[in-house]
């Protein structure tokens, strides 16, 4: 008997309700009662569908609820039975597709998939009351010679002060270290169905000569404060007016940001940073005691 034939057997056999002498697929128990199965070798695309739906069948009796599939690019052959059982695209990166299924007769309560991007911008100021501003070589400013702040994308499992302090470096060759988050902007991306998460950061410099360093920045320098100010661009765009107040109030007056502490997790052994107003926190902590003598 060919391999295809003994496949298309063993499948029927599962569909019959005997599982026969079918492999269940590999996995691992999830935290929320499910199942992931992360494929990894080449696999017969008859004989994976046997295991599917053996597996499928096991795991009903079990009481399992969500099944996720983690098929790499190489395995792409395999999608299409996959949905032939139900499964639904959860969502998909640059070497793997992931699938998933929902096992009882109810409405799914998995998770869908990461709905924001995250950005960051950066105010960075001088002694002298020079902001860091560039000229894009590309995007929607291209050619206009307009000045702005540094800006860009956090990378996955980046934090937020990490990722300014980089894209500041890699668009100007300036050091800075990371001060506070000053405000947060959400907005919609209706093409890529997500949304936006744009956090303005403060950073301090702790070099002053640029070096240009990215292929998306034209131009790169210190600029004063009020010339910035007065490009029409600014005096157009609200985010960027903003920017610049909320700025020059951190740097001027007594405006107070959110600082990253670094925290520990009861779940995981893997410290995060939590933002935080912390000048008013330990204001407030400081007369709750004076008050409690």
């Amino acid at each position: 008997m060919s391999n295809s034939t003994k496949s298309t057997a063993l499948a029927e056999s599962v569909v019959a309700g005997s599982e026969g002498d079918v492999e269940l697929l590999p996995f691992v128990n999830d935290k929320h009662g499910g199942v992931i199965v992360e494929m990894m070798t080449p696999m017969d695309p008859q004989l994976f569908s046997a295991s599917l739906k053996a597996s499928l069948l096991k795991w009903r009796e079990q009481g399992i609820r969500g099944v996720w599939i983690k098929l790499p690019i190489n395995l792409a052959n395999l999608i299409q039975f996959a949905v032939e059982e139900g499964f639904w695209y959860h969502h998909a990166e640059e070497t793997y597709l992931m699938l998933t299924y929902w096992l009882p007769a109810t409405t799914h309560t998995l998770p869908v998939n990461a709905t924001h991007r995250v950005g960051v911008g950066a105010f960075v100021m001088n002694d002298k009351r020079e902001v860091l501003a560039v000229q894009e070589k590309s995007g929607v400013l291209r050619g206009l010679g307009v000045w702005k702040f540094p800006t860009g994308v956090v990378e996955p499992g980046e934090d937020i002060n990490i990722g300014a302090v980089r894209e500041v470096k890699e668009e100007t060759g300036i050091d800075t270290e990371f001060v506070e988050v000053l405000a947060f902007r959400q907005s919609h991306k209706a093409f890529f169905e997500k949304s936006d998460l744009f956090f303005v950061c403060i950073l301090r410099p702790l070099s002053f000569d640029i070096t240009k360093q990215e292929s998306e920045i034209e131009a790169a320098q210190w600029m004063p404060v009020e010339e910035f100010a007065a490009q029409p661009f600014v005096k157009k765009h609200e985010l960027v007016k903003y920017i610049l107040e909320v700025g020059l109030a951190k740097v001027d007056k007594d405006y107070a940001g959110f600082s990253p502490i670094l925290i520990k997790s009861a779940f995981t052994d893997k410290r995060s940073f939590f933002y935080m107003n912390r000048r008013d926190l330990d204001k407030a902590s400081e007369s709750s005691s004076t008050q409690n003598d």
